[in-house]
């Protein structure tokens, strides 16, 4: 990489910048301007592209190696006192250093051995030139998700979650290891296996959860290669997932904004997995007689105004003091705003069906829906629940 090329446009910039010299405190960015590697240094560079490396006794050796085109500053004791005595010797008094790279600490200390300087707070400079990736870059960051995208084909495609025996941990170390054997430095950040209703938590510890079918899988992770990360995050289903869940899934992907305006899951665990991760619109409460209820809130749905909203159980029946006596009063509502509505209903609830259903059955259902409010969808699709695909 052309480290001397990368301070020369950041020495340019301090022209514009009106500063003598800017000093470099964060790593990742003394890692951009000068390739080295270690956990403590600075760089002081000036406007006509002059430099000074400066670094603790540990990493002398090491700077000699991977800074051999700047002049270095090793000290022992006294920071940051070097600083000043490399600025000075460049001739500078306006100087520069990165706001978000020194403490209020680190400021003071700095402030009190800074005679006849004026230091002056500066932005994300660097941030900005890297913000543009050269061509070894580019290949760096692709060999690192290369080890991820093997990783992930080798642990999780190739029969790597079995049920009851795979453990969120057991994943997550099997995915460093694919990493590491597929070439990776090392992995990029504390790997993350979530099953079930951890898949919710965005950064969630692996922990010994045995895998159980219909879980949701959520993984996050990624390699390290010359510096360079990879983070990719994958959702997996271990199991059918249900066919709403799915199609709302399906949305969200291709960058539909789409809710969850209310599920009743009847304490199925499969159904509750797979809402973890969609974003589900809170339930209003509704007291009757004493007694508190969770309803659906219309009134949210329609201030949140998504694209598309999943809305389960048409038929229910409202309980008495919401806005309608039917929710599927509520979706018409919701519809005439612009939300398109995905939603569900047995068909012992249809109008024209429901004494048909009674008499196989011998069960009556109080709550029905117009089949004229049936004929108004734009799609039906028949759910069997005893012929799964």
């Amino acid at each position: 990489m052309d480290h001397a090329l990368r301070r020369s446009r950041l020495a340019r910039r301090l022209a514009e910048l009106d500063l003598d010299v800017l000093v470099v405190t964060r790593l990742p960015n003394v890692r951009y301007l000068t390739g080295f590697t270690g956990s403590n240094a600075q760089v002081v560079l000036a406007r006509d592209g002059d430099s000074t490396f400066l670094t603790d006794g540990r990493y002398g050796e090491q700077a000699r190696h991977e800074v051999p085109d700047v002049g270095h500053s090793v000290y022992t004791a006294g920071y940051p006192r070097p600083l000043i005595e490399a600025w000075r010797s460049l001739g500078a008094t306006r100087v520069g250093f990165e706001r978000k790279g020194l403490t209020y600490e680190q400021w003071e200390q700095l402030t009190e051995v800074a005679e006849g300087a004026e230091l002056v707070p500066v932005g994300a400079e660097v941030e900005a030139l890297r913000i543009t990736k050269d061509p070894e870059e580019i290949t760096l960051i692709a060999a690192a998700q290369e080890a991820a995208d093997v990783a992930f084909e080798r642990v999780i495609l190739r029969g790597g979650l079995r049920e009851g025996r795979t453990t969120e941990r057991e994943v997550a170390r099997a995915l460093d290891a694919a990493m590491l054997d597929a070439g990776a430095d090392e992995r990029g950040f504390e790997t993350i296996v979530a099953f079930g209703p951890s898949a919710a938590e965005p950064h969630h510890d692996p922990t010994d959860r045995p895998l159980s079918r219909g879980d949701v899988v959520k993984l996050d992770f990624g390699g390290l290669m010359g510096g360079y990360h990879s983070d990719m995050t994958r959702t997996v289903a271990f199991g059918e997932p249900d066919v709403r869940l799915r199609e709302i899934h399906d949305l969200v992907a291709d960058g539909t904004d789409a809710v969850i305006g209310f599920v009743e899951t009847h304490g199925r665990d499969d159904t509750a997995r797979l809402l973890k991760g969609l974003e589900v619109v809170p339930r209003r409460r509704v007291e009757h007689r004493g007694v508190a209820f969770e309803e659906m809130d219309p009134k949210a749905i329609l201030a949140r105004a998504p694209e598309v909203a999943l809305i389960d159980e048409l038929a229910h029946a409202n309980v008495p003091g919401s806005g309608h006596p039917k929710r599927w009063q509520d979706v018409e509502d919701i519809l005439e705003a612009g939300i398109d509505v995905i939603s569900s209903v047995n068909i012992q609830h249809f109008e024209s069906l429901n004494d048909v259903v009674e008499e196989i059955t011998g069960v009556s259902q109080r709550e029905v829906i117009p089949d004229e409010v049936v004929r108004k969808a734009d799609e039906i699709h028949l759910v069997d629940p005893f012929c799964r695909p």
